[in-house]
């Protein structure tokens, strides 16, 4: 058989036909960060993870057209030869003490990023994944060598069962025991929108002799007092921090941070370090200048968080189900791949673009459609976005003809103090919260 043979029924016909159109779709303009010219229609673009709005900031785009009139646009080699720049190290150093670790290193995606985990996971180790992590996290365990375990999303008890099954059990590939634990988690899950229960995963953790990492993409520079994300937000440290820099840091990349033999180990170690690129000087210089803003400009943050919780609680006043979401991810839940595809395209001609989410991504019959705002979209934005979601939402029967008498209101999480513990493994928090929600999906 032609290898290339399962590619041919992939039409521009069979995606319209399975509504597949939807995605791919090319931007003409963009207009503040907050709508964008799509083949001739202007629409509110409500599926962006610029959450603080600062890829359209004048300070990030200077800092990197200047980086490029400096280095040029591409450094032509790896970290490891001659792509390094001392800029690279003033973000990486500023990122780790922001994350509150002693070393990060800097990768060209947040992929990558993700990925630079595999050389920890060998023979004879146990990695335990949340169902809904992110799926660069489930391509970091298949790199290496780690056995996995998947706990139900948010399920503690789960956890806590396949930890204690695999206590003492661990053989290397030589014949000796190894047995190391890793638990990896969202931070935020980037479709459901809740906040992983970090207190309980590193109380488990410590009691089981496990590690924790937490890929903090879609919490770094939302939650925290100073933005630093889920850690900070519950006041713990996980042994490794892992973010994209393409949402708050509105650049292109990633980051790793943790203790700084580690970092040091994974850079030696790491293919998706060692051969690949250096990220670009511009993305740097973006991602540097928008650091600097984040925790500069506290605003910002309660600006997205005021947003988001004003839309989740407007989409439940008229009758939506936004799930278990307490962040600027919101999750809308449709029912159904053709009435998703269908809402997708009616809500495209009522002026939003909102970003949908059938199987794979989701479970069949968990189809969403994901909506996110930015801290510079405008009130009126938000009206019109809850305008046209009322719309076709009422022409689509998800949502009745008239409000429903009373809704579940939604309390958005805001930060919750200072980072009061240093934390290298196990949990001084107390009380093991059980969530048994299963998740929708990962994206």
């Amino acid at each position: 058989m032609d290898i290339l043979e399962k590619c041919r029924p992939w039409t521009a016909e069979h995606l319209r036909a399975t509504g597949r159109d939807c995605y791919f779709r090319a931007i003409g303009d963009t207009f503040d960060g907050t709508e964008a010219d799509f083949e001739g229609r202007r629409v509110v673009v409500a599926a962006s993870h610029d959450y603080l709005g600062l890829s359209v900031e004048p300070r990030v785009r200077e800092a990197a057209v200047a980086a490029v009139r400096r280095f040029g646009t591409s450094l032509g080699g790896s970290r490891a030869v001659s792509g390094s720049l001392e800029l690279h190290e003033e973000l990486e150093n500023g990122l780790a003490a922001f994350l509150g670790h002693e070393a990060a290193a800097v990768l060209p995606s947040g992929y990558q990023a993700n990925l630079m985990l595999a050389p920890l996971l060998g023979d004879g180790d146990m990695v335990f994944s949340d169902f809904s992590n992110h799926v660069s996290l489930e391509e970091a365990v298949r790199l290496g060598r780690a056995k996995e375990r998947k706990f139900l999303h948010g399920n503690l008890d789960h956890l806590e069962e396949l930890l204690r099954t695999a206590d003492g059990n661990g053989i290397g590939g030589d014949g000796t025991r190894t047995g190391g634990k890793l638990i990896l988690t969202d931070g935020v899950f980037s479709v459901d929108g809740d906040v992983c229960d970090l207190p309980g995963l590193m109380e488990l953790a410590g009691a089981h002799g496990a590690r924790v990492v937490v890929d903090s993409s879609h919490d770094l520079g939302v939650l925290g007092p100073t933005g630093a994300g889920a850690g900070e937000h519950f006041g713990l440290r996980p042994d490794l921090v892992t973010s994209a820099l393409s949402k708050s840091l509105a650049s292109v990349g990633g980051v790793i941070a943790g203790p700084a033999e580690v970092i040091r180990y994974l850079r030696f170690h790491a293919r998706t370090s060692l051969f690949t690129a250096a990220a670009s000087p511009a993305n740097v210089a973006a991602a540097l200048a928008a650091l600097r803003i984040l925790r500069a400009e506290p605003e910002r943050r309660v600006r997205v968080l005021d947003l988001a919780e004003r839309l989740h609680n407007g989409l439940r006043a008229l009758g939506f189900d936004t799930g278990a979401s307490v962040t600027p991810v919101v999750p809308v839940l449709v029912t159904g791949r053709e009435r998703c595809m269908r809402m997708w395209q009616e809500l495209f001609e009522a002026g939003v673009f909102a970003a949908p989410m059938v199987h794979p991504v989701v479970r069949t019959g968990r189809e969403v459609l994901r909506v996110t705002l930015t801290a510079a979209h405008t009130d009126a934005q938000l009206e019109r976005v809850l305008a046209a979601f009322e719309q076709v939402g009422r022409a689509e029967g998800v949502i009745p003809g008239s409000a429903p008498a009373a809704h579940t209101p939604v309390r958005i999480a805001r930060p919750r103090g200072p980072l009061t513990t240093g934390h290298d493994g196990g949990s001084t928090a107390s009380g093991v919260r059980r969530a048994t929600v299963q998740g929708r999906g990962r994206t």
